[in-house]
C-alpha cells in the first residue's frame, strides 16, 4: 500500500506540531470564564508574540486611530477570537517557515500566502463572514500541504511540480496522478490534527473544490477565489502555478461578480505590502 495524505501529517512521518502557547489561548478563548485579562496573561507570556501582534493591531490591516499598547486592549477591540486566530497566524508561519525546501522559492511561497490571507480577509468582510481572521489564517496557510510533500516526498512532488508547470497541468490534478493525493488535502489533515476549528481545515482542504466542503462551502470558495485572485495581483508569483481557474460557481457561491476582482486587488494592494513585513519569515526574506 503508498503513502496517503493521512501518513504526511501521523505516526512517523508526523512533521509539525500546534504551538503549545496556541492551545493555552484556545481553551481560554473556549472557556465559558474566560477573560480579556486572562487571555492576555497567557500572551503576554511570549514576548516576542506579544511585540508580533501588537505590532499587527497597530498596522494598516485594522487601522484604527488610536494607537493600541496592551494585548487587553487588542482583546476589546479586535476580540478574543480573532486575537486568538492571530496568534495561530504568527505562531504557525514561525513552525512552517522552519520546513526546509529546496523544490520552491520560499519568499515567492510565502508572498503568495499572505497575498492569499488579505484577499481572503477582505472577500469574507464583503461576504459577512463572521470572524474574518479566520479566513485570514486561512489563506496563511492554504498550501502548507505544498511544504510537507516537498519535504518528505521530495520526488514525487518535483515530478508533480514539473508536470504543472511543463504541461500547464492544474498543481491539484498533477499531484493527484503521480501520488493519488494532492496538497490541499495534506494540509487540511495537518490543519485537523492541530485541532483547528473545522471552518478552517475544510476551507483548506478543499480550496481548489469549493464544493465539497459541504456546510464550508461559503468559507472554501472565498479561499479558492483569494488564491487565485492573489495569483493576479502578484506578478512575481502568478507564473508559480499555470492553469489555475477561477470557478464561477465560487463566485456564484459568494454572492460577488467577477467584475469585483479589480477593485477588490485595488483594496488588497496596500494591506498586502503592510503584512509582508508583518509576517513574512525572516528566512524567506534571504531566500
Amino acid at each position: 500500500m503508498g503513502i496517503t495524505y493521512r501518513d504526511l501529517a501521523t505516526g512517523s512521518l508526523k512533521l509539525v506540531s500546534v504551538p503549545e502557547l496556541y492551545v493555552r489561548i484556545q481553551e481560554a478563548v473556549d472557556s465559558p470564564t474566560a477573560s480579556a485579562a486572562k487571555i492576555g496573561d497567557i500572551i503576554g507570556q511570549d514576548p516576542a508574540l506579544t511585540a508580533h501582534l501588537l505590532k499587527i493591531a497597530n498596522s494598516p490591516l485594522y487601522g484604527f486611530s488610536n494607537r493600541i499598547d496592551t494585548i487587553s486592549r487588542a482583546i476589546m477591540v479586535i476580540g478574543t477570537r480573532g486575537l486568538s486566530d492571530l496568534a495561530l497566524a504568527a505562531s504557525a508561519v514561525d513552525v512552517f517557515a522552519k520546513i526546509p525546501s529546496h523544490l520552491i522559492n520560499m519568499a515567492s511561497f510565502w508572498r503568495h500566502s499572505i497575498y492569499t490571507a488579505v484577499v481572503a480577509r477582505i472577500l469574507a468582510t464583503k461576504c459577512n463572514i463572521l470572524h474574518s481572521e479566520r479566513l485570514f489564517v486561512s489563506g496563511l496557510l492554504h498550501d502548507i500541504g505544498e511544504l510537507i510533500i516537498f519535504y518528505k516526498l521530495p520526488e514525487m512532488g518535483r515530478e508533480a511540480l514539473c508536470r504543472c508547470r511543463s504541461l500547464g497541468e492544474p498543481l491539484p490534478e498533477a499531484e493527484q496522478e503521480v501520488m493519488g493525493f494532492d496538497h490541499a488535502q495534506v494540509g487540511g489533515e495537518t490543519l485537523r490534527l492541530w485541532n483547528l476549528p473545522e471552518s478552517i481545515v475544510e476551507a483548506v482542504r478543499c480550496h481548489h473544490a469549493p464544493a465539497a466542503a459541504g456546510e464550508y462551502s461559503l468559507e472554501a470558495a472565498v479561499l479558492h477565489l483569494a488564491t487565485g485572485l492573489a495569483m493576479m495581483g502578484d506578478e512575481i508569483t502568478a507564473a508559480e502555478q499555470p492553469g489555475y481557474a477561477l470557478l464561477p460557481e465560487a463566485w456564484a457561491r459568494t454572492g460577488l461578480s467577477e467584475d469585483s476582482a479589480e477593485a477588490i486587488l485595488g483594496e488588497a494592494r496596500p494591506h498586502f505590502i503592510s503584512a509582508l513585513s508583518l509576517f513574512l519569515p525572516k528566512t524567506a526574506r534571504a531566500a
